[in-house]
């Protein structure tokens, strides 16, 4: 299935019906008075999330939703039937921008996102059903002619952006092993090649931690120098790291053969990272040092030292993995476990 995290849709909610002008006509009763019944309401537009999606592929290929117009009221006081609201389905982390009519000034504006399945937003009101005649009776005016029209359903256009909800955002430049990584922590089985650019979209893999918990991970695509500008889809990748609560940064060892070009490499992200959002940054973060077996053993063990001896590590949670071997791995669990169980008590105390 193609991934699809970006969508442009015109919506359209129904019009309220019409009141109706009628007037009682009953045997014996040749002057009975107005009884035009209201008319329905129009249908309305909502989002759905749904965890079930994983793109917003369908709405590609749909690009305009009507709902329909409300009953118009009938004799007897009868109000009109009101029209089904027409539900969209989207994926969890989609956010909602209101664009201005085409051809008017005007800015867009984030009019909501879905974040939990089942979580709705209203994105179009229905037209109320104008009144019926039988509203409109005075003292002066015992048989009124004339009932409401239906008011004009709303009409808007969207931009829905997917921005994907992980814990965990594996990142690196190209080729640095990160679907190899969440192939061998979860059940995901995106693309693995050996040449840059395998990864065209990001992967998401739940990784089982013990019996009870689960840690949802995200494959990002390879990020390159000027990505913050679009460059490589730069951005279309950065913004599915934003909801993540943990980086971790994939370093090759097959690709990088010593601590310069380690720490350049681990620099054209970073420079990346800041450039989209400081706020990336701030996020809980460790450093894997990947595809260990691709050199000698000793040798991967001497230069993970040197590395966590650089002054920019200072501090900072460095690990040696293997994907291939297994390697590391559990050590890898732990620490990704015990990062999102320490952000998630922080974030229950505030």
């Amino acid at each position: 299935m193609r991934f699809i995290d970006e969508v442009k849709i015109d919506i359209e909610a129904g019009n309220g019906g019409n009141g109706c002008v009628s007037f009682r006509r009953e045997k014996f009763i040749p002057k009975g008075g107005p009884d035009g019944g209201d008319g329905g309401r129009g249908g309305e537009v909502i989002l759905v999330g749904d965890a079930q999606k994983g793109t917003l592929l369908d709405l590609r290929y749909q690009r305009i939703y009507r709902a329909q117009k409300g009953g118009n009221g009938s004799g007897k006081n009868r109000t009109g039937a009101s029209s089904e609201d027409v539900l969209i389905p989207v994926p969890l982390g989609t956010e909602v921008w209101f664009l201005p009519p085409e051809g008017e000034p005007g800015e867009s504006f984030m009019g909501g996102e879905i974040l939990t399945d089942g979580a709705t937003l209203v994105v179009a009101k229905g037209g109320r059903g104008g009144k019926g005649n039988a509203h409109f009776t005075s003292s002066t005016n015992r048989t009124p002619r004339f009932a409401q029209p239906g008011e004009e359903g709303e009409s808007v256009s969207l931009k829905l952006i997917l921005k994907m909800i992980a814990q965990v955002a594996l990142i690196g430049l190209p080729n640095a092993g990160k679907s190899t990584m969440i192939s061998t922590l979860s059940a995901a089985r995106p693309k693995v090649a050996a040449y840059p650019f395998t990864t065209l979209q990001p992967n998401l893999g739940i990784m089982q931690v013990g019996d009870y918990q689960q840690i949802v991970i995200a494959d990002i695509p390879g990020l390159v120098s000027d990505a913050h500008l679009g460059t490589g889809l730069g951005t279309r990748f950065l913004r599915h790291i934003e909801r993540t609560k943990t980086l971790v940064h994939l370093l090759s060892l097959a690709e990088h053969t010593d601590c310069q070009a380690l720490i350049k490499a681990y620099e054209v992200v970073t420079r990346e990272l800041r450039l989209y959002s400081e706020n990336l940054l701030e996020r809980e973060s460790l450093i894997v040092l990947t595809q260990a077996d691709t050199m000698d053993q000793t040798r991967a063990v001497e230069l993970l030292d040197e590395f966590r001896q650089l002054p920019e590590m200072a501090g900072r949670k460095i690990l040696l993995v293997s994907s291939a071997t297994g390697f590391g791995l559990k050590e890898l669990k732990r620490s990704l476990a015990e990062t999102i169980a320490n952000i998630e008590k922080t974030h229950d105390i505030n």
